[in-house]
């Protein structure tokens, strides 16, 4: 299916995110362990510039820890630093704290030697529904921000302090204009970072069947009791799901929405499993352009 969603408030985003920059120490970038690389979004990119990063690989407990792995080697590199963890578990992320002022060692001893004790700031980006809001709330050890499990509920930017010696800024989750790959845009919409209202569900939901049998078909078929045979069609997967829940209209058709929204649901809550829908070896595949896409954006 052909997604794109980029609401108003996402574009102002940008910008204030262009204007705070230069006043920051530090970047924590928050990614989604179960589709890394569809989280980056490229316009941050230009943005962002030779600022030290801190790439937090958020809801590991929900992906693969082996392609979680793999990703944290891809992600470690000169003045970047890598964590994977889960935001709701109290004190995960402690140490990102500590991260924020290794990478600004030579400032803090530069200040220090003037008997200066200065107050590092570190920006929080993401997609939306990435878990910046409950990440930030780890950090202060209270709820300081707003959260909740779906995409566009930060709006506007949320200045918090974490205590030694580090404040946070809490941007709202931002997407790009346009979406180039059709397959980075699916992830997305799989793990919540785009609104349900504006996704064809039923669509969705058979490409996320597609990839997880290529995957591995025991997913759902150890989840929902279903046998999937070789060569078998997307539909006639959500149609066994219907069965097996007995998710049946009145008349006997089969609830092929009910079952959709299960499936994406069940996927989302980390009910089929521990997955990581990406591995590093797809990087090429998820950076090609979809024609259909540009087309469709250049109309």
């Amino acid at each position: 299916m052909i997604i794109q969603w980029f609401p108003g408030h996402m574009n102002k985003a940008l910008k204030t995110l262009e204007n705070e920059i230069k006043n920051v120490d530090a970047v924590i970038y928050v990614l989604d362990a179960r589709a890394p690389f569809s989280c980056l979004n490229p316009k941050f990119t230009g943005i962002i510039g030779n600022k030290p990063i801190i790439y937090v690989l958020n809801k590991a407990d929900l992906g693969d820890k082996i392609r979680v792995d793999e990703w944290i080697k891809y992600f470690e590199k000169d003045n970047c630093r890598v964590i994977a963890l889960d935001s709701t578990h109290t004190g995960s992320a402690k140490e990102i704290s500590e991260i924020i002022k290794d990478l600004n060692k030579s400032k803090i001893e530069k200040y220090k030697s003037k008997n200066i004790n200065i107050t590092l700031k570190a920006i929080v980006i993401g997609v939306p529904n990435s878990g910046k809001s409950t990440l930030i709330n780890n950090l202060c050890g209270s709820a300081k921000t707003i959260t909740g499990n779906k995409a566009g509920v930060t709006r506007g930017k949320q200045w918090v302090r974490i205590g030694n010696g580090v404040d946070l800024l809490d941007m709202p989750g931002t997407l790009w204009p346009a979406f180039d790959n059709n397959t980075v845009a699916c992830h997305l919409a799989y793990i919540g970072s785009i609104k349900n209202e504006v996704l064809d569900l039923p669509e969705l939901s058979l490409d996320l069947i597609k990839e997880l049998v290529i995957l591995d078909k025991n997913i759902l078929q150890n989840r929902f009791g279903i046998v999937i045979e070789d060569g078998q069609m997307p539909v006639e997967v959500l149609e066994n799901i219907c069965l097996a829940r007995k998710y049946v209209l009145k008349g006997g058709d089969v609830d092929y929405d009910r079952a959709a929204i299960a499936l994406i649901n069940e996927f989302r809550k980390g009910q089929l499993g521990a997955i990581t829908l990406e591995s590093v070896k797809d990087i090429k595949a998820l950076t090609k352009r979809d024609r259909k896409n540009v087309e469709l954006r250049n109309r």
